[in-house]
């Protein structure tokens, strides 16, 4: 009782809390003499610390960790909150989703909204275009369900004529239909291991193709953090400072551990709600300049389906300080993943 009355009173007033402050947020009468006793223990566990002898008490990053793992009570998201982000929603392209939906991250929550953009590996596709460019040269356009597009440079082709090169479209999209880029692979490396001492040319050549296309280096297929606006961030008395939110900012650009980490915590397993939901803390996030911050993140597109789990597409979070509202923003983060999940499988 006394960390979540803590915790509640930090976030409130983005500093330390006295005892007797803390004596009338409790739901049970306490002393402040009994509060002090159990700040102490609170504090031999490293679950709350002070910034000096006479100063109130704030909840460490272990702390708060303790409370968001096993005292918040999550609720859903209001009716009248999850019709507001509906309509923010509707009418978003695809390709437009992962920046839509870090603005609405960021408006609705008040913090540093992000997007890891979708890994098209695990995109299902529609069917394929093969358009000749120049000698040697065929541009591969694999069109995902959800309306994306997808573009492979094939180099080094030989000479086909644009007859057969239709032909090899038409036995490629048949294929295609309802795959990911990755069982697409792999159902064309067993037709190709098949086909050995058999005459079949066009089978043959459609599989090279193919497995050409899967293959090929594409930008669209590298991890993209993406940050609509900082703006949000402003508003914190943390970041009051225009250097620190400068170093900050540096830091999202630049550093690829943060997101390695975003990854990480976006293939983290269901929590004790069923619902997967990963922070990072503190020095967690492997960066000086972050280490006032916390990162809570939510996979998307994590479905199941004919019977198996799919891997999720991606992450979707915010970053801000550690005295963010927890109860109010995880409710935000886990419909806003619904809602990507619905716009990029639909």
């Amino acid at each position: 009782m006394v960390l979540r009355a803590l915790v509640a009173a930090y976030v409130g007033q983005a500093g330390a809390v006295a005892s007797t402050a803390l004596s009338h947020l409790m739901p049970t009468s306490l002393s402040p003499a009994s509060i002090r006793n159990t700040l102490a223990e609170l504090h031999e566990r490293g679950l709350t610390d002070k910034a000096h002898a006479s100063a109130g008490r704030v909840p460490t990053a272990l702390g708060l960790r303790v409370f968001v793992e096993h005292l918040l009570e999550v609720g859903a998201l209001g009716p009248h909150h999850q019709r507001l982000l509906d309509r923010e929603f509707d009418g978003v392209e695809a390709g437009e989703t992962p920046h839509q939906a870090s603005h609405l991250l960021s408006a609705h929550t008040r913090q540093l909204g992000f997007v890891v953009a979708p890994r098209v590996e695990h995109l299902r596709l529609r069917t394929i275009h093969l358009v000749p460019v120049s000698e040697g040269r065929v541009l591969a356009v694999l069109v995902a369900e959800n309306g994306g597009v997808i573009e492979r440079m094939l180099q080094g082709v030989a000479p086909i004529s644009s007859r057969e090169l239709d032909r090899v479209r038409g036995v490629l999209a048949e294929r295609v239909d309802g795959r990911t880029l990755a069982g697409l692979r792999g159902l064309l490396e067993r037709e190709q291991e098949g086909l050995r001492g058999e005459a079949d040319a066009l089978l043959e050549r459609a599989c090279s193709l193919g497995l050409a296309a899967c293959e090929a280096s594409n930008a669209l297929g590298e991890d993209d953090l993406v940050i609509a606006t900082r703006l949000a961030l402003l508003d914190q008395p943390e970041f009051s400072d225009p250097e620190r939110i400068r170093g900050l900012f540096a830091a999202l650009e630049t550093n690829g551990r943060l997101l390695e980490l975003v990854r990480e915590l976006g293939d983290a397993d269901s929590g004790e709600q069923g619902v997967a939901l990963a922070m990072s803390l503190g020095v967690e996030l492997g960066e000086p300049t972050l280490r006032e911050c916390a990162l809570v993140a939510v996979p998307y597109g994590r479905s199941s389906g004919a019977g198996e789990e799919r891997e999720s597409l991606g992450v979707l979070g915010v970053i801000g300080p550690q005295r963010m509202d927890y109860a109010r923003i995880i409710p935000v983060l886990h419909y806003c993943s619904e809602l990507v999940t619905r716009k990029l499988l639909a």
